[in-house]
């Protein structure tokens, strides 16, 4: 059984469609990317999947769960958890602040306070800014500290939207080299990621999607390995 199921999402901003008859699959353990151009519909996919948006039509499992229409809030704990494009972070809040807010609802203090520390094995950066204004923080750690955040609670999939936009290439590697140990450890993650070849070099299945909806799909080896992908988003 998949850990998570979506099936023929089609969300609507206003009149226009923007994605359409939208289905995939995500395992346990599984990294899967959704890759194409700006506008192509991928952000819109996670925030309906997360309840942000309202569907018009379809429906998404977690864990055999129906969770169309639930509170968003309260799907960090049944193990989802979705880390947005631009972070969202609270800047006149701290970094401790800003990561406990990720166990809103589903821990004690003792068990918050531990999780803590599992964060900060992660990245020990975040241990040594921990009373710092996230709003000071340069960009590759307001990342971290988004990324911290949704591992807070612990989820089973995490959903990252675009974490390399906007940092140095250097960051870009620490970030992506950090999503492959917390996937090693046994977390899933669901990667929406413009950088295409990042994105394919990392998952193990993708999707690509234009106009609001996915045209192709695959093992990554094989969309690698493709002239029109190859072409159209590899630069190659």
């Amino acid at each position: 059984m998949s850990l998570l199921k979506v099936s023929g999402l089609t969300t609507f901003y206003g009149q226009a469609r923007a994605i359409d008859n939208v289905s995939l699959e995500v395992d346990k353990g599984e990294v899967v990317a959704i890759i194409g151009s700006n506008g192509a519909g991928k952000t819109t996919t996670l925030r309906t999947i997360s309840n942000l948006l309202k569907p018009a039509s379809g429906s998404v499992e977690f864990a055999g769960k129906a969770i169309t229409g639930m509170p968003a809030h309260l799907l960090i704990g049944l193990g989802l958890a979705h880390v947005p494009e631009g972070r969202h972070l609270f800047p006149q809040m701290t970094v401790r602040e800003n990561l406990l807010i990720g166990t809103f609802g589903t821990a004690d203090w003792a068990d918050r306070f531990k999780r803590l520390e599992e964060i900060f094995a992660i990245f020990p950066r975040l241990g040594e800014r921990l009373n710092q204004y996230t709003g000071t923080l340069s960009g590759g750690e307001r990342q971290m500290v988004a990324v911290g955040r949704a591992l807070m609670g612990r989820p089973e999939l995490i959903m990252l939207d675009e974490p390399s936009l906007g940092l140095a290439p250097k960051i870009v590697g620490t970030i992506f080299e950090t999503l492959r140990r917390i996937n090693e450890a046994g977390t899933a993650i669901l990667l929406v990621e413009q950088n295409a070849q990042l994105a394919l070099r990392t998952a193990k299945r993708a999707y690509l999607m234009e106009n609001g909806s996915f045209i192709k799909s695959g093992d990554t080896t094989d969309l690698l390995g493709d002239e029109s992908v190859r072409r159209a988003y590899l630069g190659i």
